[in-house]
Order: structure tokens, then C-alpha cells, then sequence
């Protein structure tokens, strides 16, 4: 007996968690782009390699990855407990708690906040819950400007572009390509500045300075929320973080359901995890947490908006809830061939990559074949790279799996469809060995599609469904029965 966790009835979620492609569409246009391909590559090589020297430090790392998983674990199946204790706690200590069913919300619950202040203007600190629910263009639409204070969002927000990472949203772009965003879009920037790192960064914080002193409200996300104490936290390396977080009069947290911890010492498990995991640091650079309002010192208004959006449909399958778990390292995204090279936005999700393909489906839900969002379960080779990166060990493969499955059953309506005939016909085949070496006889017609380079790089259909995004090899010169009988025709 499995004992239910999720909303009774399901609500879709909403915002930048679904494109308007299928991701095989997407990643074709993304694999034709060679200068986006040079830099995913560049970037995520020096990503995973210091990560895994960061993580070779740490002998009982498989014992923190078991700690963090099991902690995890025990959020979401006391989750709705530990709100009710999270939201008494930060109510005793001087805060507001919100609660968002979904991004339409959340993002009318934060301006409505933001009008009250009477400012048009905000800071914000990084954050994918407030990219998830497309909190910047809300914003502008009603009249209040978002200043994103990280250096990789600021490059995303000037260049009017999308994230493509989890940790790193400017990946794509090298920077050359940054110095051309900052000449265009930045005010006051010297026009001979060059694409020294060092030169760009420099000019991001002149003009972010003077953002930070005249803010009166500033929006953060949050990695962790404590149950037992009503503290949040925030991760950062820049020390944008903690400008925000300290000097506006007015601070509102939008924090997915799923983040919390249950007591103040689980965040020694992931404040080990997290940096190590995500920029390969041993610790990380600012650290930032607030417990309510405290007179005289840092933010007197404090507002937590906490969204839901999808979650508690997560939280209702026992298989796929383990998405839940994620502390938004991106370690996932460093190691997995297909984002590598197909890049963030082919997802269509602001969350791409691995964790992306098991998350945004669950979160929108699918409405069929031609949903967007189905055919993310698909963009993985299965290969558990993910898995073995996890720092909370989110078996991904296999969540993928699952949702294929559950896509593959909500299509069936009694006829068999191509799947279903052409694993019958094959099943029919194995399943009689003259048939099986008839078979074998037949596909040496391919050696003749192969030729010199011996790849089969188109069929007809239905074979173009494989060949259009990838290669066949050409069959072997001799099967192996063939070659068994050649070999043992002496001995027998």
C-alpha cells in the first residue's frame, strides 16, 4: 500500500516550463549553430573536470550524497507539515508568508507587494523560480523595471535572451559576444572597453552599484528554507546576493514548496553538497541567511511567496517525486551528452537539461503526442552520467524511463501504433531462430547503404525517424553465427 501525497486534482503548471517545439525540432536548429556547440563545449569541460577534482577531496562524499538523498526524502513525505511549521516560524519572526497555486499568481502576489512599497524599480538576486514564472516580463508589463544583479543573468537580461543553464545562464555566449551585448545595452559603459573578462566584470559592477544603493526593494529565490527556525537561505559568488538580501528597506523570496530542510543543522549535508557540486568550490564564497525582521538591521519588510506550480503533481507519483529532491547544482547538465551539444533553450524549459527532461513534464503535465513537453523524456541516451553526478542521487534514468512509459500508455487507444507494430514485428522474428537468420541474411543489404564510410545515414521511412538524428552503422561482414560456424565447423 502506497499512501498518496499529491493534490487530489491536478493543476498544470504554468510559465517559462514549456516551449513551442518538441525537443527534437529545437536541438536540430541548436546542433546547426557551431559557434553555440564551441562554447557549450568549452564551458561544460572545465566545469566537470574541476568539479570532479573538487569532489575527489571529500572521502565520504557517498555518504553526504546518501545523507542529502535521505534528507530529501523526508521533506517530501512530511512536506505539508513542515510548510505549516515554516510559515509559523517566519510569521513569529516579523515576516509575511504568501501562497502562490501557480506563476499567475506568484507573479501578481509580488507586484502587488512591490506597488505597495511605491517603488518602479527593483534588484534581484539570481533565481530560477522567479525565471520560472516569468516574474521579469510581469514586472515590466506593469510598469516596475527588474535589474537581475548577477553577472550571467545581467548578460541574459541585456541581451534580451533566455538562460540556458542552471547555474551558468550566459554558457552560450563566449565573450566576445558579451563585450557586444554590454556596448549595446549597457548605459555609461566605456566604448573602448575590451572582452577581458576582468575589463566586463568590472564595468557590471560600476553599473550595478549604483543600482544597489538606490533600490528600495529587492526579490531573491532562496536554495533553502528551514522548517524549524523559518530562515532562508541564499548561495552565491558574486556578492550581489548580499547586497540585495541586506540593504532595501522591503526583501520578497519567492521559494519553490520543495526547498525546504526540516532543522538549521541539515544545511551542514548541503552547504557540503551544493558548492562542490555546482562551481567546484570547497566552500562557498557568500552564504547568506535571514531569520525574519530584525529592527535596525537589513530588510524591515519581509514577504515570503511560496509556489506551488506544479509541485504537488510531482509530489503525487512515487516514482518521479525524487525530482523534487534537487538542489539545482547543474551538475547533471555538465556531464550529459545531449545538452552538451543540443544547448539550454532546446529544451523550451528554464530548466533544461537532465533534471529538466524529469521536472518540466511533471510540472506542466502532457497532453499527448504533440505536447512539447512529451518528448523531453526522450532527449537522453540513458547512459547514468546523471546519476553518478547527482549530489543527492536523483536516479534520473530511470525517472526518464518512467515517463516514457506513462507517455507510451496514455497513447494507446486500442489500435496498435508504429511502436507497437514494429516491436511486434520483431519480437515475431527473434522468436524463431530460421526467421532470426533470415533476418540476419537480409540486413547484409545494408553494407550496401553504408558504403566506404560504412554509417547508414539515411533510410526511407519509418527508418528516417531514426536516421534523422543519428547514424546506423553498416551490419558486419560475417553475423556471428556465420562466424561460429567457420570457426567451429572442425570441432563439431
Amino acid at each position: 500500500m502506497t499512501t498518496f501525497l499529491g493534490s487530489p486534482t491536478f493543476h498544470a503548471g504554468t510559465g517559462n516550463i514549456q516551449g513551442t517545439e518538441s525537443f527534437p525540432d529545437a536541438a536540430r536548429k541548436s546542433l546547426a549553430d557551431t559557434q553555440l556547440r564551441a562554447n557549450l563545449g568549452a564551458a561544460t569541460t572545465t566545469i566537470r573536470n574541476k568539479r570532479m577534482a573538487a569532489v575527489a577531496e571529500v572521502d565520504d562524499w557517498e555518504e553526504l550524497r546518501r545523507a542529502g538523498s535521505a534528507l530529501k526524502a523526508d521533506v517530501m513525505a512530511r512536506l505539508p507539515e513542515l510548510l505549516v511549521q515554516f510559515e509559523e516560524n517566519v510569521t513569529a519572526r516579523g515576516g509575511t508568508v504568501h501562497w502562490a497555486r501557480d506563476s499567475e499568481e506568484a507573479n501578481r502576489i509580488i507586484t502587488d507587494l512591490v506597488r505597495a512599497t511605491g517603488s518602479d524599480e527593483v534588484v534581484k538576486v539570481k533565481s530560477m523560480a522567479t525565471q520560472e514564472t516569468g516574474l521579469n516580463e510581469y514586472l515590466e508589463e506593469n510598469g516596475i523595471a527588474a535589474i537581475e544583479t548577477d553577472l550571467a543573468e545581467l548578460i541574459v537580461q541585456l541581451g534580451h535572451d533566455k538562460p540556458s543553464h542552471i547555474l551558468v545562464p550566459a554558457i552560450h555566449r563566449n565573450r566576445a559576444e558579451i563585450r557586444e551585448i554590454f556596448l549595446k545595452s549597457m548605459p555609461g559603459i566605456d566604448k573602448d572597453i575590451t572582452d577581458d573578462p576582468r575589463a566586463l566584470a568590472m564595468a557590471a559592477r560600476a553599473h550595478l552599484r549604483r543600482k544597489f544603493l538606490s533600490a528600495r526593494v529587492a526579490i531573491s529565490g532562496a536554495n533553502f528554507g528551514v522548517a524549524e527556525t523559518g530562515t532562508l537561505a541564499v548561495v552565491e559568488s558574486e556578492g550581489n546576493g548580499r547586497m540585495c538580501l541586506t540593504l532595501p528597506d522591503t526583501l520578497i523570496t519567492l521559494m519553490g514548496i520543495e526547498k525546504l530542510v526540516p532543522a538549521f543543522t541539515d544545511l551542514e549535508v548541503f552547504m557540503q553538497l551544493l558548492p562542490r557540486s555546482s562551481t567546484a568550490e570547497r566552500m562557498n564564497p557568500y552564504t547568506s541567511m535571514w531569520t525574519g525582521v530584525h529592527p535596525g538591521d537589513g530588510p524591515q519588510n519581509f514577504h515570503v511567496v511560496l509556489l506551488d506550480n506544479g509541485r504537488t503533481n510531482v509530489l503525487a507519483d512515487d516514482v518521479g517525486r525524487s525530482a523534487l529532491h534537487c538542489i539545482r547544482c547543474s551538475a547533471c547538465l555538465n556531464v550529459c551528452p545531449v545538452y552538451e551539444r543540443a544547448g539550454g533553450h532546446a529544451y523550451g524549459s528554464v530548466y533544461p537539461g537532465p533534471i529538466g527532461a524529469i521536472l518540466s513534464p511533471q510540472l506542466t503535465g502532457t497532453t499527448g503526442h504533440d505536447d512539447p513537453n512529451a518528448s523531453l523524456p526522450y532527449a537522453s541516451t540513458l547512459c547514468g552520467a546523471c546519476f553518478d553526478a547527482c549530489p543527492v542521487r536523483i536516479d534520473i534514468p530511470s525517472i526518464l524511463v518512467h515517463l516514457r512509459a506513462e507517455q507510451v500508455d496514455s497513447e494507446r487507444h486500442g489500435v496498435p501504433g508504429g511502436q507497437d507494430l514494429a516491436m511486434k514485428a520483431a519480437g515475431f522474428v527473434m522468436g524463431s531462430e530460421k526467421r532470426f537468420a533470415a533476418a540476419e541474411k537480409v540486413s547484409k543489404i545494408g553494407r550496401l547503404l553504408g558504403g566506404r564510410k560504412e554509417r547508414i545515414t539515411s533510410l526511407p521511412y519509418p527508418g528516417s525517424k531514426w536516421t534523422a538524428s543519428r547514424d546506423l552503422p553498416s551490419p558486419p561482414k560475417e553475423t556471428f553465427r556465420q562466424w561460429w560456424v567457420r570457426t567451429h565447423e572442425d570441432a563439431e
